[in-house]
């Protein structure tokens, strides 16, 4: 199966969390943690490779047929154009970026205002270094990371109307901007060209609902179905294991002031979702994870290495790959 590990599901195992005090894996480590589970892949932050001998690492990829995402963010065509001609140097298939703006859990509250003049600025941005893109022969693909919905991001593509621009499908954040995430992926899906497999818990609260990170395959994400929605484009699609945040999200769908920059929805789009929310919704109960308990580093990072390795081994039974359950045989 061709999947990778990126850095933001085990922040302290790696040392990108700054509480963890660890030092911050190195890019050749990631590599090399990747092949010893199995993965043929990995998602690298671009300020990892300052100091780095960028030829060196992707000679050390390609010798292990190793794929590379680089990630950056924002919409400043000068640096994602500088981070594309570092992505060509590395042998990178895609850059990723984000719009940021919304905070996390889909909170368009500040932007209230200015969020469409926002916008236009985000597509003039990608517009032009999606010229970059193309010179080059990198995907410019945008994250749906808590801040931007399925219709925002057909908007762009449509508009940029480029086979190197599209969108890195973070498969848990479709219910952050309140959609269904399967009728999201059927939205998206014939531009996704990078994909976060990642899995939520649902947790009900007064003002909508909770995202709480769990192991992939024991949330409320349906991968198989998913999957083969994807499938049916026809388009190779790199994909990267990344466990939720160490916070849980807040979605305040019920509040009013949730929905004031949002695209229109009409009430069974509303009614759908809310069914999905209430059907996967979990027990009251505690829901906050090690690090918003304030446990210690050690326990952290237990919590991190055992979510990983459980959601390998799912990704395992659900491609079928033996070799990689041999290797999790190993970590278990």
């Amino acid at each position: 199966m061709r999947v990778g590990l990126s850095v933001y599901g085990t922040t302290f195992s790696m040392g990108v969390h700054p509480a963890s005090g660890r030092p911050t894996i190195r890019p050749q480590q990631l590599m090399e943690q990747a092949q010893a589970l199995g993965l043929e892949g990995v998602e690298l932050p671009f300020v990892f490779l300052n100091g780095v001998d960028i030829e060196a690492l992707r000679r050390y990829a390609e010798e292990r047929q190793l794929a590379i995402t680089l990630d950056t963010y924002g919409c400043d065509p000068d640096h994602l154009s500088e981070v594309l001609e570092l992505g060509a140097r590395l042998g990178a298939g895609t850059v990723r970026t984000l719009v940021g703006g919304a905070k996390l859990g889909g909170d368009r509250r500040e932007m209230v205002g200015h969020w469409q003049d926002y916008l236009q600025q985000v597509l003039a941005g990608f517009q032009q270094a999606t010229t970059v893109a193309e010179r080059l022969g990198v995907n410019l693909a945008v994250e749906n990371h808590q801040d931007i919905a399925s219709e925002e991001l057909l908007w762009l593509c449509t508009t940029i109307n480029s086979e190197r621009f599209g969108i890195v499908f973070d498969t848990g954040n479709p219910l952050a901007t309140a959609e269904e995430p399967l009728d999201f992926t059927r939205r998206i899906a014939p531009y996704v060209k990078h994909m976060h497999l990642k899995d939520y818990w649902i947790y009900l609260s007064e003002e909508g609902y909770r995202l709480v990170r769990c192991p992939l395959g024991q949330g409320v994400i349906d991968f198989p179905a998913m999957l083969e929605i994807l499938a049916g484009t026809g388009h190779e699609i790199t994909k990267a294991v990344e466990l939720g945040a160490l916070e849980g999200r807040h979605v305040r769908v019920l509040a009013d002031d949730y929905w004031p920059e949002y695209p229109p929805r009409t009430a069974p789009q509303f009614a759908q979702l809310w069914r999905f929310v209430q059907h996967h919704a979990r027990p009251v109960g505690e829901w906050r994870t090690p690090f918003e308990l304030g446990q210690p580093v050690e326990d952290i990072v237990v919590y991190e290495q055992r979510q990983l390795v459980s959601s390998l081994a799912y990704l395992q039974a659900l491609f079928g790959d033996s070799h990689q359950q041999e290797i999790l045989n190993g970590h278990l």
